[in-house]
């Protein structure tokens, strides 16, 4: 089979992942549903309604259900993971600690945790916790003693010539030229990440030519981003 490149295949990611050929992927960015477990509307101190994440996709009626949803799409990414690829995958605290385990469970190696901190995230608009101000990106290869790229060079270029760590300060969230709208003017995805940040993740872990495979395409940023970097993209 020809590996279908640059390319949106529509449908189902799991049954679409299974229709690729096996090892055919050099990196995969995951951005799945959270599992918000949103009850009810969120309101500002003014009673404006929040633009929350209340999509059908982020509602899952248990814990077990999110788990058996998760261990379905990270088994079919690794049968299209060459040896020597790498996964990110991005969450926040609702789903990013079972995404780990289930990683492991798979037999995935840990190879760092990242944290994208914010410029500026949505307040905490009840005022009864911490404003949650970063995600966590899990990056792991696919296995133990794996071979993977990591371009140390490149990501020390991108700060000042000292090496990168895994606090990534202070990239804003999507928004202005940046942010996708429909045609009402309103946000076509709700969780549209930034290019600055997938710049990072895609140029840190491929070289130009790779394929860089995105099951939860979205908003495409990562399809962007891979393409000004010289590398293909595949969505589903």
């Amino acid at each position: 089979m020809t590996l279908p490149l640059n390319q949106i295949l529509c449908g189902g990611c799991v049954e679409l992942l299974y229709t690729l050929p096996e090892k055919c992927v050099d990196l995969i960015f995951a951005d799945p549903p959270y599992n918000l477990q949103l009850q009810n509307p969120l309101h500002r101190p003014n009673m404006s309604k929040v633009d929350a994440v209340d999509d059908d996709w982020d509602q899952f009626v248990s814990f077990d259900a999110y788990d058996s949803f998760t261990r379905n799409w990270l088994s079919a990414c690794k049968r299209v993971l060459k040896p020597n690829g790498t996964i990110w995958v991005i969450g926040s605290y609702h789903n990013i600690f079972r995404v780990g385990t289930i990683l492991q469970d798979l037999g995935f190696w840990l190879l760092n945790d990242v944290i994208w901190v914010k410029s500026n995230p949505m307040p905490n608009f009840r005022r009864v916790r911490f404003t949650n101000a970063h995600e966590t990106l899990i990056w792991a290869s696919t296995g133990k003693g794996a071979k993977y790229t990591f371009n140390h060079h490149a990501m020390k270029g991108l700060n000042d010539d000292l090496q990168m760590r895994s606090d990534w300060w202070l990239i804003p969230l999507a928004t202005g030229k940046e942010r996708g709208k429909d045609a009402h003017g309103e946000k076509a995805h709700a969780t549209q990440k930034p290019e600055a940040l997938l710049y990072r993740v895609i140029l840190s872990a491929t070289q130009p030519g790779d394929v860089v495979l995105d099951p939860f395409f979205g908003s495409g940023t990562s399809g962007v981003v891979a393409k000004r970097l010289h590398r293909h993209w595949l969505g589903t």
